[in-house]
């Protein structure tokens, strides 16, 4: 709801609940008097017309100016001259201006009828106002809470931004690792995987903007870029992968899994040892479960490769993207190996 929808709404309530309190009279009868006369009407609209002046100035003027800025002395005494000032008008109107009940008798004693008017009705306007102070402190709340929520929303969408900026040229620097390795090792096959580089970039590029993809997108891509760095591995080093076979069109945000599978090949295969890695994505009902393990050769303080921000940027955008929603859960195994375990629930309770 839009700030003038909002507004627009409220207006409308407070028209409502006026419209309730002025149409009582000819709704709640009498077996004796069916309805109101027109003087009698007339002397009835007195009374709610004297609580909207005294609800409106505080909703319109006082509370602002003088509430809100905590100036409760001035406040208090706005009040008591603005309810006495009411008093004294709606007393002089019933008495000399405006026809008498004729269903009650004459005063006996005016002095004490006057006291007993205006204590039981100063009452009544200190709770009008009151309730205008309410109305208008929980509108002033509502109003700043939805203030601050768009701002959060708006930060966490330009930190998830920046998190993709950093990624794709991450992404990128490991993949152009590839491509050159590869035209070392075979320039005929280095040709067709620059063909397959296209297809991986242009998700990277153009599909990971939005803020959700289709799983079976983001499998394929999974798909293309593990074939990719097969092709660099030495011959010790085995890959098992298991990606599921027709995954469905659940949406997920983009770029998930890439920063796990990259930290596996980065960290799971040595040049001269056996290596291994294990990748497997899981769609169980409404559960994602990615875990992958690998061999552990960490690399010295020397080695910058990838710049190692993969799975802190990965922690963050979970925080942000799936809060309360996912585990995600990574370190050694013992001293030989590593394990990323990533549980994501698709869907919001």
């Amino acid at each position: 709801m839009t700030a003038l929808q909002s507004k627009y709404t409220g207006w409308l309530i407070h028209l409502t609940i006026w419209a309730v309190i002025f149409g009582m009279p000819l709704f709640v009868t009498n077996p004796h008097r069916p309805l109101m006369s027109g003087p009698e009407y007339g002397r009835f609209l007195v009374v709610p017309l004297s609580f909207m002046v005294v609800f409106y100035t505080n909703y319109l003027l006082l509370i602002d100016r003088y509430l809100t800025s905590r100036r409760i002395g001035r406040f208090l005494g706005w009040n008591l001259l603005l309810i006495g000032t009411v008093m004294v008008g709606v007393h002089l109107l019933f008495r000399y201006v405006l026809p008498p009940d004729a269903m009650r008798p004459p005063m006996v004693r005016p002095w004490q009828e006057t006291l007993r008017f205006f204590t039981g009705n100063a009452l009544l306007y200190m709770l009008v106002v009151g309730v205008g102070v309410a109305i208008r402190m929980t509108g002033g709340w509502y109003r700043a809470e939805t203030a601050r929520r768009e701002l959060e929303r708006s930060r966490t969408e330009a930190e998830l931004q920046n998190l993709k900026s950093q990624l794709n040229p991450h992404f990128l620097f490991n993949t152009l690792n590839n491509i050159y390795s590869l035209i070392q090792l075979d320039a005929d096959r280095a040709q067709s995987v620059v063909h397959d580089l296209s297809r991986l970039l242009r998700y990277v590029l153009y599909d990971s903007s939005r803020p959700t993809v289709p799983l079976r997108a983001e499998v394929d891509f999974l798909r293309d870029y593990i074939s990719l760095m097969r092709i660099r591995q030495p011959r010790h080093v085995r890959i098992y992968v298991s990606l599921p076979e027709e995954p469905s069109q659940a949406p997920v945000a983009p770029l998930l899994f890439i920063s796990l599978v990259e930290n596996a090949f980065k960290h799971g295969v040595s040049n001269e040892k056996p290596s291994y890695i294990t990748i497997e994505l899981n769609e169980i009902g409404e559960q994602l479960i990615c875990r992958i393990r690998n061999s552990r050769f960490p690399k010295n303080g020397e080695d910058r490769s990838g710049s190692g921000i993969g799975l802190k940027n990965l922690q963050k955008r979970l925080e942000m993207i799936y809060p309360g929603r996912h585990t995600f859960e990574y370190g050694p195994l013992g001293e030989t190996d590593y394990q990323a375990l990533l549980t994501i629930r698709l869907q919001e309770p």
